[in-house]
């Protein structure tokens, strides 16, 4: 069972000078027990029910750059780049970029995007979600364009691109995964099955979850998609530190149903989190799945 850990606070330690050094320190720390994935949120304003949303809050794909230059071994991604955040070529090449410079580490994490509020106060479209969904599954098909040896143009409803040109490509093979992240049974779970490496659901309970799952089964028959070529992977809720053998009773329900990598949040100082977790948690870990 893989573990990644998904870094969605940087208001500990309150200095923010000491952002850098402290997300330098639990990357490293992580890395070295054994994680295997490093994420972050796609937000600029802190979201509104984890805490106020002018709580610092650090650009997704920068912060993933700066965590590349300090490790060498975990994937990183974002969990989950909103869809209207960036026009899908600039997506493309960002997470490019991501790949080369961390060698070949980088992940696409992508869904439809939904916290209004910052997208207003910074300019950023808002549009109806039927409207979301269809620019989500066009950007879907053109990161996958400008990361195949077709460079030529891409027209879709909503965006035109005279070229898909993207050089250097990625280092991954034969490209960067692709996760589409999120629990929407209708058009989420579709795409997943059209055009995705790996889903992410949200692991409230294992029954959630494999109703979650039973549904993807199922758009991957209509879609003709070996279901077992996608990665099933859960963001725990249940804080891992709170009761860790509830934790891995959870983790076990989720790999009997597939999943092969879990992520969870610090709900503490996040280098004390990573100590914490490299001694009492991702020993017992490697025992699931």
């Amino acid at each position: 069972m893989r573990f990644d850990l998904h870094y969605w606070n940087f208001s500990r330690p309150e200095d923010p000078r000491a952002i850098a050094p402290t997300l330098a320190r639990t990357a490293q720390v992580a890395e070295q027990a054994g994680v295997a994935a490093f994420s972050v949120m796609d937000h600029y304003f802190q979201m509104e029910y984890n805490g106020a949303a002018d709580e610092p809050m650090l650009e997704a794909y920068t912060t993933l750059a700066y965590v590349a230059g300090v490790t060498e071994r975990m994937t990183l991604g974002v969990l989950v780049t909103g869809v209207m955040y960036r026009h899908p070529g600039l997506l493309a090449k960002i997470v490019t970029t991501l790949d080369v410079l961390s060698e070949g580490r980088a992940r696409l994490g992508i869904g439809a995007s939904w916290y209004e509020r910052e997208q207003r106060a910074l300019g950023v479209p808002v549009v109806p979600i039927g409207e979301r969904f269809e620019r989500l599954e066009e950007t879907l098909q053109i990161c996958l364009q400008m990361w195949s040896s077709d460079d030529g143009p891409y027209t879709g409803r909503h965006y035109q691109l005279a070229e898909t040109l993207c050089v250097p490509m990625p280092i991954s093979r034969p490209r960067p995964d692709i996760l589409v992240g999120g629990g929407g049974e209708k058009k989420t779970l579709r795409l997943v099955a059209k055009y995705a490496d790996a889903c992410n659901v949200f692991g409230s309970s294992p029954v959630d979850v494999a109703a979650k799952l039973d549904v993807l089964r199922a758009h991957c028959e209509a879609e003709g998609r070996d279901y077992d070529t996608i990665a099933k992977t859960v963001l725990v809720t249940r804080p891992v530190l709170a009761d860790v053998d509830a934790w891995l009773r959870d983790v076990a329900a989720y790999a009997e149903l597939g999943v092969t990598e879990v992520g969870s949040m610090p709900d503490r100082d996040p280098v004390e989190f990573a100590e914490l977790l490299a001694a009492q948690v991702l020993p017992r870990l490697a025992d699931i799945g």
